[in-house]
């Protein structure tokens, strides 16, 4: 890259010059869908026509809207490697966990990695003391959120469960599932919330108990629908905790409660959005004609790490940096030492890179959409950052200090 740059044009002329508005898609410099997904083309059609059948009467249209939660169930018993009826259409990935956590009954304990989004924390502090197991943070592995040493050496006779994400959603470490399960053994569930990881990188999901996945992130279904799997090997052991009408077999009966029904079904509290349904059920099934998540994650892998090059480059500091290749997802994360995490993130936004800030660190979650000028797009921003850095000698010491000017932005 050239090492002389222009000044910047104003913000509205680089919007212009790095991609189209979002009514034609992301941003060409878009890089945070760990935070949100824009919606797939499939996605997106979906979700159109199934609206349009929602806003009509006639009984054969409203039997075609409803039909599309089992289309989607299908799509996605597909993806999860699971039978149908062991797929239910949750509202969230919170829903679903609370679902969950309302299901898995005392004594007990349940291991919680400290540090886990909160989303897979207040399932299950709230259901402590309430008939729930009781709850215990462990600790991470240096900032592997959690290991098997880690989970071997917390697993005392009273653990009944252990709940963790898939992908940790700051450094991007993929949990090892697999290994996870195999401690754990039978008698104990691994409960898995997959939202950073389901769309983004292959998954152990045959070792999950249950799991959880909204639509959101890495799927690009847009909000409104959660995958909601629960293995036929734990349905016993789950009793319907949050399951209402819409889980029972004779819903208008005169006793209640009725008997469940069979499967994840038994957990529904409610019918789901069908439109939302319809949004997921054809992003899973673009997700699986695209390769599936092997093919789909060696992209997003490849993006990332050429991202993540381009950091290291500039001097930045790749958090968890030395993961192999399997052992990290979608999400990268750094930091610039001698620089303000506030104005990194500001350059990076007015020149058309859009990133998460969490403290110190940004973070990078490209998808199979990301163009390859993202990463020059991203490189200039950093460029910018570097040069505009003054560093300042004392000279009635021997202390060095280095100051980050910040660019001027326009504020949101």
């Amino acid at each position: 890259m050239n090492d002389q740059i222009r000044p910047r044009a104003p913000e509205a002329a680089t919007r212009a010059a790095h991609g189209p508005t979002s009514a034609r898609g992301p941003s060409a410099g878009y890089l945070d869908h760990a935070r949100v997904g824009p919606l797939s083309r499939g996605a997106a059609a979906a979700l159109a026509a199934a609206t349009d059948l929602a806003t009509r009467a006639d009984p054969a249209d409203l039997d075609r809207l409803f039909a599309l939660s089992d289309s989607a169930r299908t799509s996605a018993a597909r993806l999860l490697d699971a039978r149908p009826h062991e797929i239910a259409l949750a509202p969230s990935t919170s829903n679903g966990l609370f679902t969950v956590a309302a299901a898995l009954r005392g004594p007990g304990t349940v291991l919680v990695p400290r540090g886990e989004f909160p989303a897979n924390v207040y399932p299950w502090l709230r259901f402590a003391g309430r008939g729930g197991p009781d709850v215990r943070l462990v600790g991470p592995d240096g900032r592997r959120h959690i290991t098997p040493d880690l989970l071997r050496r917390h697993l005392t006779p009273d653990v009944t469960a252990l709940t963790v994400s898939a992908v940790d959603s700051l450094t991007g470490h993929v949990a090892p599932l697999a290994d996870l399960k195999e401690i754990l053994g039978p008698d104990r569930l691994l409960i898995v919330d997959a939202i950073q990881g389901l769309g983004a990188v292959p998954l152990a999901a045959d070792a999950a108990d249950a799991l959880v996945s909204g639509g959101q992130k890495w799927l690009r279904a847009g909000w409104g629908a959660a995958l909601l799997l629960i293995r036929d090997r734990c349905a016993e052991r789950l009793d319907p905790g949050l399951g209402g009408w819409a889980g029972v077999t004779e819903p208008f009966g005169e006793r209640h409660p009725a008997p469940p029904l069979p499967g994840a079904a038994a957990h529904l509290a409610t019918n789901p959005d069908f439109p939302a349904a319809a949004s997921i059920g054809a992003a899973v099934d673009e997700l699986l004609a695209e390769g599936g998540p092997a093919a789909t994650g060696a992209r997003i892998r490849a993006t990332l790490a050429e991202l993540l090059d381009r950091a290291r480059r500039a001097g930045a500091e790749v958090l968890l940096d030395g993961l192999g290749d399997h052992e990290r997802a979608g999400i990268g994360t750094f930091r610039l030492p001698g620089h303000d995490p506030v104005a990194v993130h500001r350059t990076l936004e007015a020149a058309g890179v859009i990133t998460t800030r969490r403290d110190e660190w940004i973070r990078l979650s490209p998808h199979v959409s990301t163009p390859a000028a993202a990463a020059d797009l991203f490189a200039e921003a950093l460029h910018t950052l570097t040069t505009h850095s003054t560093t300042l000698t004392t000279h009635g010491g021997n202390a060095t200090a280095t100051l980050t000017q910040e660019p001027t932005c326009p504020t949101s």
